[in-house]
Order: structure tokens, then sequence, then C-alpha cells
């Protein structure tokens, strides 16, 4: 049975859309203080969450072939529907670095602004790294090589389909090998570029893998509502409940991973209390404390209370509501990380913010329900196939 986007769910996605579209009309209106520089920062925020994500899934696919898994095989196409945003949002993010890098920064990115660059020290001994024409080259080499090995996992994808054997299994095996390389590298370097400058004068030797456990948690929390919401409508026949818990068990351990990561960087900059390096903590508690704290107990205590038993990794309703919020919560996560630099402490949610982060959202499903009825639902040739078809445990 074929797969086609129902009226119910165009609806749904158009009303996201909709109501992004007035909230955001809404918020142009009744801000205050920088338009321009408001705007802007929820684009970075909203234009790198849903890019993330998405990047997220092309490194699971890459990672479930490098380390040659069955059991994901019976949901690989969705995977790749969940990874299909990337081009989207590559084009995106190069937008949003070219108006930046055309106003200087924006407003966000002093080190983009020549002129703060020769007024503070410290951002003059960063330039040999944060400037525009190295920060472009690194760009340009992120965007390419994330592109490049999209298209080739999509196309051997299809290929497989079609011819079957083992030829292409181990031509994806290599070229994931290649990936990870590339990406392990990639990964950290650009949250420095994207995330960390905006905080300029802050540092963390974590930041990079902090940044990485969220967005590869969203990714999995996408991915497990996307097969549950094709198991509701009577799709996807081969996969079972096991397969359900395995992603289930993702989300918990991508949970505790980046609760680690978070926890360790707060903990070593407040224990050695270095004012370049607490100021940036200092910010948050005190200028968004609520928003800080609800957002680490969403993604840390809700998995581990509500996510902990077998049981719970098996239940559709569970799964689905458990990661919606805490999809909410990576995202507040992303906005933390972002406005407080980019916009300083009196900045606040209110339209904009909401507004943007639904159209945004209401764009991302669209884009992978439409990868999802262009494309097949289930592998036809794998080596793995029947393997993960008897996946049980």
């Amino acid at each position: 049975m074929e797969f086609s986007i129902s009226s119910k769910a165009k609806r749904f996605v158009l009303s996201l859309i909709a109501v992004g579209v007035l909230f955001t009309i809404i918020g142009l209106f009744t801000s205050e203080g920088n338009l321009f520089e408001r705007f802007m920062t929820n684009f970075l925020i909203n234009g790198f969450f849903f890019f993330a994500v998405s990047l997220g899934a092309l490194f699971f696919l890459a990672l479930s072939y490098a380390t040659e898994s069955a059991w994901y095989v019976t949901i690989k196409k969705q995977i790749e529907a969940v990874s299909s945003y990337l081009p989207i949002g590559i084009i995106t993010m190069l937008v949003i670095f070219i108006i930046l890098t055309l106003t200087k920064g924006g407003g966000i990115y002093s080190w983009m602004d020549s002129s703060e660059v020769k007024a503070d020290e410290l951002l003059a001994h960063k330039s040999g790294f944060l400037n525009p024409i190295f920060f472009w080259v690194r760009m340009i080499a992120y965007m390419s090589v994330y592109y490049l090995f999209y298209k080739g996992f999509r196309k051997r994808s299809a290929q497989e389909d079609l011819e079957g054997g083992t030829i292409i299994h181990f031509k994806n095996f290599h070229k994931a090998v290649l990936f990870l390389v590339f990406f392990a590298f990639f990964s950290s370097t650009s949250a420095w570029d994207w995330i960390m400058s905006v905080d300029v004068h802050w540092w963390s030797a974590l930041f990079g893998w902090y940044v990485f456990a969220g967005f590869w948690c969203s990714a999995m929390i996408v991915l497990v509502v996307l097969v549950m919401y094709l198991k509701k409508l009577g799709h996807l026949p081969k996969v079972n409940e096991n397969h359900i818990h395995d992603i289930g068990k993702w989300i918990f351990a991508t949970s505790f991973l980046w609760s680690y990561l978070w926890f360790a960087q707060f903990m070593l900059q407040w224990y050695a209390n270095m004012s370049e390096e607490v100021i940036y903590h200092f910010a948050r508690i005190n200028h968004f404390k609520v928003l800080y704290f609800t957002m680490f107990i969403i993604n840390f205590a809700l998995p581990m209370l509500l996510l902990m038993s077998r049981e719970a990794k098996r239940n559709f309703s569970i799964l689905a509501a458990i990661g919606t919020i805490v999809f909410i919560g990576h995202w507040a996560d992303v906005y933390l990380m972002i406005t407080p630099g980019a916009r300083g402490w009196s900045a606040n949610l209110s339209f904009m913010e909401i507004g943007m982060m639904l159209l945004f959202l209401g764009s991302f499903i669209y884009v992978i329900l439409n990868s999802v009825a262009k494309n097949p639902l289930s592998v036809v040739h794998h080596p793995f196939l029947d393997e993960s078809i008897h996946h049980e445990f």
C-alpha cells in the first residue's frame, strides 16, 4: 500500500505554517528594540535547529551502515525521509549567513565587524580563525560534504532496491566510515562557528559534542514519531514493537548523553570559576532562569523517569507524548544557546519566536511527508532485510 499525504495531514501542516506566519507578522509589528537583529536571531535558531535534526538523521544512517546493523533495515527509508530536509536546511543556512556577512554580523556575530575586532584584543587574537573569509571556506566545506554524502546515500539506496546483492552494501559501508570521519571533525567546528562564536568571548571544549547530542536526540524523536504515524495508518507491516523499542532506547541513551555533557560543561566551568567562562552560565541562570532549568528538567528528567522501562519504550502514546515534549525542550536549548549572546539579557519569548518556530516546523514536516510519499516505504533488497524482519528480543 502506497503512502499519500492525507487531507488531514495537509490541513495540520498548513495550520502550523499559517499560525507561524500570523505570529511572525504580529511579532514584526509589536517587537521593541532592534527588529532586524531579533528576526535574524530567530532565523538562525530555527534554520540551524531543523537543519541539524536532518543532519542527525543522516549521521544515524551512516552510523548504521558503518556498524553493519541489521535491526534498522526495515525503517531505513524513514531515516532517509527525516534526512530529506537537509538540502533545504543547507540553503536556509547559506541564506542566513550571506545576510549576516553582508551586514557585518547583523549584531549577532561581532567578529564579522572589522571595527569591533580592532577595538577588542580577544577578537583580534581569534581573528586568525574567526574571520569572514576563512569562515566561508569552512562553511562551503561543511555543506559540500554533507550534501554530497546525502545524495550518494540516497542514490545508492534506490540503486540497491533495483539490483540487490552486496556490492552496494559494502559501498555504503566504506562511504559511511568516511562520512563519520568528516562528521567527527565538522560537527564540532561548525558548532563553534555557528553557535559558540555568538558568545565570542566564551569557549568550551565540550560544546561541539553537547550540540551534537542535542540534535541526535531530536532526530531520533522525529524518526520514532514518523514510524509510529505510518504504523497507525496501516503501513510498515514488517516493523514490529522491537524496532520501536530500539528507537526508544536511542532516545533514552542520547538524552542521557546530552544530560551528561550539559552537566560536565556546567560543573567544570562552575568549579573553575573563571570569569570568562562563568559569564555564559551567569547570563542564562540570572536572566533566563525558568526556561533554562525547565529545559534541563524536560530533556533529562522526563526520558529518565518515563522511558526507563521496557513497556514505556514499546508504548506508542508514551513515546509520542514524551518525544514531542523533549523535541520542544531541545529547540529551547538551541534558543538559549543563541539568544542571550545575540540579543542580550532582555530578550524574551514572544510572538515572533513562537511564530517562526511553527513556520519552520510546518515546512519541516511537509518536506518529510513529501519524501515519504515519493519514495518506497520499505527496502526491497538488502543483505540484512530478513534478519531485520525477524528482529526480536
